[in-house]
């Protein structure tokens, strides 16, 4: 008993080291904090004979489902408009691959006020480090999606490097 204990002595100064150095580095990574909500800008769309502009409020993120409302406004069928809720899953490893600038593709739902459900497809790409554009399929029936293309900011808290100068350099 008394020969483990200078043996878990010898590895314990290393291994100490070896969280201390590893520590700032952590500091570097960015948290999933900073993806807690996501500002999309409104979206054009064009058919054949209208054109519908849907809009969104920031989404916020709660687990791994990103949700807002949104509305659609349809020119010059105004009798189409439609309000609902929206919500899209993407998860910690893919918001992650996002913070990489690695282009993710996001699944969702979205139901009308009046109670029709909206299958969602997406594709993000970032651009920058807080922008990046997105595609949305929103299907209206099974075959036919309203498409729209636009562009996203994270609005989380701002991910600040940790200084590297000690306290008393300062």
């Amino acid at each position: 008993m008394c020969v483990q204990i200078p043996r878990v002595r010898r590895f314990l100064a290393p291994v100490c080291v070896a969280l201390a150095l590893a520590s700032p580095l952590r500091a570097l990574e960015p948290t999933l904090s900073a993806f807690e909500i996501v500002s999309i800008k409104p979206a054009v769309t064009s058919l054949i004979v209208a054109t519908v502009t849907m809009t969104m409020p920031d989404f916020t993120r709660k687990g791994e489902v990103y949700s807002s409302t949104y509305s659609a406004k349809v020119f010059p069928y105004f009798f189409y408009n439609e309000k609902g809720r929206i919500w899209i899953k993407v998860s910690d490893e893919d918001v992650l691959r996002a913070s990489k600038g690695l282009p993710v593709d996001v699944r969702g739902h979205a139901i009308s006020d009046v109670g029709d459900d909206r299958r969602v497809e997406g594709h993000a790409i970032p651009t920058g480090p807080r922008t990046g554009r997105i595609k949305v399929k929103v299907f209206v029936t099974r075959r036919i999606s309203l498409n729209y293309d636009t562009t996203y900011e994270l609005k989380g808290p701002v991910y600040a490097p940790a200084d590297p100068t000690p306290k008393s350099a300062r």
